[in-house]
């Protein structure tokens, strides 16, 4: 069975949240470096750590077209963000970071996983597997009514 790009990067997402290597503040261990087999050669396409503009060497690969495991430099680099953000870090468009005091919390780090899955959902134009809103879906008008 041929697997995707979105499945090989989630399945090693998964591993690395699940065998505890999961880490924002190391390039091989954080979202993109655990997508990447915990490489760290992703970190030369940009200036910035969490910074979505690719710097010389990230724009001569972007336009070659050269990918990293699917994924396009740009692409790298918009995964990266959103596993920041959704970890909690502040900061990303000053060029400073400021991350929050346990980055090793389990919550952080899935909250961190769920806005990087919705971004691998986003760019292979796939409905976002986490969300569950459906789920929770009801009739507005039948609930106010019972009010």
């Amino acid at each position: 069975m041929n697997m995707t790009r979105f499945d090989l990067a989630v399945n090693k997402l998964y591993k690395a949240f699940h065998n505890n290597t999961l880490n924002p503040d190391d390039c091989k261990h954080c979202a993109v470096g655990n997508i990447l087999d915990c490489s760290d050669s992703w970190k030369n396409l940009t200036d910035r750590h969490g910074a979505v503009t690719l710097n010389y060497v990230g724009l001569v690969n972007q336009n070659f077209g050269r990918r990293f495991n699917g994924y396009t430099p740009l692409e790298l680099l918009q995964i990266e963000r959103a596993f920041l953000e959704g970890c909690g870090y502040l900061g990303l468009s000053k060029g400073r970071l400021i991350r929050p005091n346990d980055i090793s919390d389990k919550d952080i780090l899935f909250n961190g996983l769920s806005r990087v899955v919705e971004c691998l959902c986003k760019l292979d134009n796939i409905e976002n597997v986490m969300d569950c809103s459906a789920l929770f879906k009801f009739d507005k008008t039948k609930e106010l009514a019972e009010v």
